[in-house]
């Protein structure tokens, strides 16, 4: 058993560039891998698309998550999924943005 705190790993994050949301991968396999962002305000993760499934759970603030449908506002607890190749991306507003991704399966795990 692997004990995970999605939270925690969101604010312990570190940033390639101060100026570019955080991010951390907290479990990769074959079947799936968990990555967390931590956005602070103003910062995005512009939109893109990928080869799985992504489901994207609001940990902490609230922001706008974007899709093919244009862009939605989320809160703590809130998910949205989004199919494989569909364009998807997030962005904060005026506070911090903490989000879980899982993606399934791994992007060339398989």
């Amino acid at each position: 058993m692997i004990e995970l705190t999605p939270l925690q790993a969101a604010h312990a994050a570190v940033a390639a560039n101060p100026t570019k949301p955080a991010m951390a991968i907290i479990h990769d396999a074959p079947d799936v891998r968990l990555v967390v962002f931590r956005l602070e305000p103003g910062q995005q993760v512009t939109p893109h698309t990928s080869p799985s499934t992504v489901l994207l759970e609001v940990l902490e603030g609230t922001g706008m998550i974007s899709g093919a449908d244009g862009e939605r506002s989320a809160g703590p607890g809130g998910m949205v999924t989004f199919v494989p190749g569909e364009l998807h991306g997030m962005r904060a507003l005026d506070e911090r943005f903490c989000l879980l991704a899982t993606i399934a399966p791994r992007p060339g795990g398989r």
